[in-house]
């Protein structure tokens, strides 16, 4: 039973890092209505902003404070990313409002492709460290009730902490403030938005910008976890079912999508692994999410589409 808890622990602290990268598409999605191909190259391109600029910050102003190079390196690569959101609009977006879906489809991969080389050309290609104070020793839980008690790793459990703190932090965003309404309401007509006074262009901007601050914060922990590498981009191929099953328009999906799948890749890793192989963990969220279609097509938590003639 120890061990049984220690995987779904684990998976579910997987889980929680997947809804974090889940989150940068649904908020894009929620507020242009395009799915955001360019989310993996946003982590990748802030995770590379922040390592570089926390090694260079001392070199340039003659200082040796690792959390003051980290604090200023954050902040740095922050400010980047909504650059990078407020040029995607100027030149990208704000030239395609009430374009068709698949035109900010393109627009999107564009995105991806140009921001994985810029990151190239500016930062370099080499895997680079992230060292953010994440404790590296195991924890022992519930040793009184389990022989040996349950082992939990401090570096995945403080980052697990850390991004669901963010979740729960963008999902009051966008229930409780008049921004997070209008971002809504862009979402759902674009055109009916602007008949009302709400200002595409600054909405826009400012989706792009919290999907960059989601970036950064995803590329942060998992830099700190497997190194900033071009690979890192990859990660996001491990959202996307998270985002398909709980509902492109669902953020509360994106949450309760990540656990289900965080904890059944390790589950089914564990214990069907020594069964049929091994490798059930790459391909287990992608096999879920097509029979959860076959049965809801807007995934568990979407928005059913209903076409009136």
């Amino acid at each position: 039973m120890g061990f049984f808890l220690e995987t779904v622990i684990g998976g579910l602290m997987a889980g929680i890092l997947y809804s974090l990268i889940a989150l940068g598409f649904v908020l894009i999605f929620k507020a242009s209505g395009v799915f955001n191909f360019a989310q993996g190259a946003m982590v990748l391109f802030a995770a590379l902003a922040m390592a570089r600029f926390a090694e260079w910050y001392p070199a340039w102003l003659g200082f040796d404070n690792k959390v003051l190079a980290n604090v200023m390196a954050f902040i740095t690569a922050m400010v980047l990313m909504v650059g990078v959101a407020w040029l995607i609009e100027k030149w990208v977006l704000g030239k395609l409002v009430n374009q068709e879906g698949i035109t900010l489809l393109m627009a999107t991969l564009g995105i991806t492709y140009f921001l994985d080389g810029f990151g190239q050309t500016l930062f370099g290609s080499e895997i680079y460290k992230i060292d953010i104070g994440l404790p590296k020793d195991p924890l022992f839980l519930l040793e009184s009730v389990f022989q040996g008690g349950v082992l939990v790793n401090k570096e995945d459990l403080y980052a697990a902490l850390m991004a669901a703190s963010l979740v729960l932090l963008l999902t009051l965003f966008f229930q409780y403030t008049s921004t997070g309404r209008a971002l809504r309401a862009v979402a759902d007509d674009h055109q009916a938005a602007q008949s009302i006074g709400i200002p595409l262009s600054r909405i826009w901007v400012i989706v792009w910008s919290v999907a960059g601050f989601v970036a950064l914060v995803a590329g942060m922990i998992w830099g700190s976890k497997v190194g900033v590498q071009f690979s890192l981009s990859l990660v996001a191929l491990k959202a996307l079912p998270v985002v398909i099953l709980g509902g492109l328009t669902s953020v509360p999906g994106a949450i309760i999508g990540g656990m289900i799948i965080g904890v059944g890749e390790k589950v089914s890793e564990v214990y069907l692994g020594p069964v049929i192989g091994g490798g059930i963990e790459i391909w287990f969220g992608y096999v879920l999410v097509l029979v959860v279609l076959l049965v809801k097509p807007q995934g568990l938590f979407g928005e059913k589409i209903i076409d009136r003639v």
